[in-house]
């Protein structure tokens, strides 16, 4: 009898501890979650995290908040993030480069890849060449003979340092033979504003930042660095079309929670971020703004996350890339 009242006691003494943070995870959400985007607003993370945010307050019933929190190369907003409470009150809509290649970049980065759990990925966007108006070019093969015929005098906007955009144009410069000068921004809206005023002569970036200057002509696009054309932008070739074979990028936009955040949560954030990919309302709008959607589990997107970390870490050292 004695022994059985020491078991029921401490049961009850452990039920007694883990049933707040049961009964807190059986009630997220309870109070707004803030969606931290680590850029400036107008670019492709913005976007994307626009996209979703405004569906998952109506899915978990409760206001999700996005806080652009730019600067630092993407590692402000991220470092806010994997310094955040693991609750599921604070979430960081990445962006790939920012992930995947500031490790490598970045002797003393304030955070690392493993401060975090992948949640679900938001979209991937394969990169898009783009050079301005005032360029005397219509293709990709007369803009390599412009560049060649002006080497270092043409110049190429990123979304900063490191950024896939710097690292594109590294790659184009050696693919196609060239010379031409990075200059890095803080985020790919004041990257594109100096690209479309004609500061600038081109960039390689992600559909979403680009795509209504694509369409009203206020940018040509010379080519999709992917390996099939995409259906939004049917008429824009892929750079083996356009006579550089070998020459593709991806970019992508994904949800990540601190390390740590309790599996229901993150399961719960899966399921409301997957759901609301499958509408046609965000496939069609996606598709217009020239992204894939993918429906992974918070495993696959670990998994992924993961592999992009040590492939652009390689890519980095090869080439011996730095910031500037």
């Amino acid at each position: 009898m004695q022994r059985r009242r020491v078991i029921a006691l401490s049961a009850a003494v452990l039920a007694a501890a883990v049933a707040p943070g049961a009964h807190a995870q059986a009630g997220y959400p309870d109070k707004p979650i803030t969606m931290v985007v680590p850029a400036p607003p107008g670019g492709g993370t913005d976007l994307v995290a626009r996209l979703y945010a405004d569906l998952l307050s109506q899915e978990l019933g409760q206001q999700v908040i996005v806080d652009n929190k730019g600067g630092g190369n993407g590692n402000v907003g991220t470092a806010i993030v994997a310094r955040a409470k693991p609750d599921g009150y604070t979430l960081l809509m990445q962006y790939s480069a920012y992930h995947s290649a500031n490790p490598a970049l970045v002797k003393e980065l304030s955070w690392k890849p493993e401060d975090f759990t992948g949640v679900a990925m938001g979209a991937i966007a394969p990169h898009v060449i783009v050079i301005a108006k005032k360029v005397p070019a219509d293709d990709l093969k007369s803009f390599i003979a412009y560049a060649k015929a002006n080497p270092g005098k043409l110049n190429y906007a990123s979304v900063g340092a490191g950024s896939v955009p710097h690292l594109g144009g590294v790659m184009l410069n050696k693919a196609a033979g060239i010379d031409l000068v990075h200059v890095p921004y803080k985020g790919a809206g004041p990257a594109t504003a100096d690209l479309v005023a004609g500061q600038v002569e081109l960039m390689v970036v992600t559909p979403p930042s680009v795509s209504a200057h694509i369409r009203n002509g206020n940018l040509k696009a010379l080519a999709l660095a992917s390996d099939k054309r995409h259906p939004a932008f049917a008429d824009i070739p892929t750079t083996a079309e356009a006579g550089l074979a070998g020459y593709t990028l991806d970019g992508w936009f994904a949800l990540f929670a601190p390390a740590g955040t309790p599996q229901p949560i993150v399961d719960k954030l899966n399921a409301a971020m997957r759901k609301i990919a499958a509408t046609d309302q965000v496939r069609q709008r996606a598709s217009q703004l020239g992204t894939v959607l993918v429906d992974w589990s918070p495993a696959e997107m670990d998994a992924f996350a993961r592999k992009e970390v040590a492939g652009w870490g390689k890519v980095i050292r090869d080439n011996n890339i730095t910031i500037d």
